[in-house]
């Protein structure tokens, strides 16, 4: 009986500190996508206030587009031009549904890819992908950076 006791005693740490990582891994997860979503729910309802606070000290966003035939560019857009548009009142909801593909963390960095389509009120406008990369802060997960790519078909 000792022999069966003893590497259950031992093993039983181990257990203990995997399924706490996991808990762990599972949270900051979700945290991370909290950010996202309170990013997407705060342009859902014009306020910048709410996608301002989501978002880290210098954060860069990039697109991917260009003309159908022509090469694809980088492009860079503006934050501050981005937060007044989402500010500014517009007639129809901004809306760009996601869904959460990958979401990879290793210390205070997280990686994360999401397929997207975007609408203005209740017409489709344009779909693609979104890489987000956010940084643990004092005050929290934060958005970084995004890249994405945008285009009217072939969304998935």
């Amino acid at each position: 009986m000792k022999k069966i006791i003893t590497p259950l005693f031992f093993s039983l740490p181990l257990c203990v500190s995997l399924a706490s990582h996991a808990q762990s891994a599972s949270s900051e997860t979700a945290e991370v996508q909290k950010t996202i979503n309170t990013f997407f729910d705060g342009m859902r309802r014009g306020d910048s206030a709410t996608v301002r606070r989501t978002l880290a000290p210098a954060t860069v966003f990039h697109t991917i587009g260009g003309k159908a035939g022509q090469a694809s560019t980088l492009q860079i857009e503006n934050i501050n031009g981005f937060l007044k548009a989402v500010g500014t009142p517009h007639p129809k909801v901004w809306d760009e549904r996601i869904t959460f593909d990958k979401v990879l963390i290793d210390a205070n960095l997280a990686s994360v890819w999401t397929p997207y389509e975007f609408y203005i009120g209740d017409t489709f406008s344009h779909c693609g992908y979104n890489s987000f990369q956010l940084v643990k802060l004092a005050d929290g997960w934060k958005i970084a950076h995004i890249i994405d790519t945008r285009r009217k078909d072939k969304c998935k």
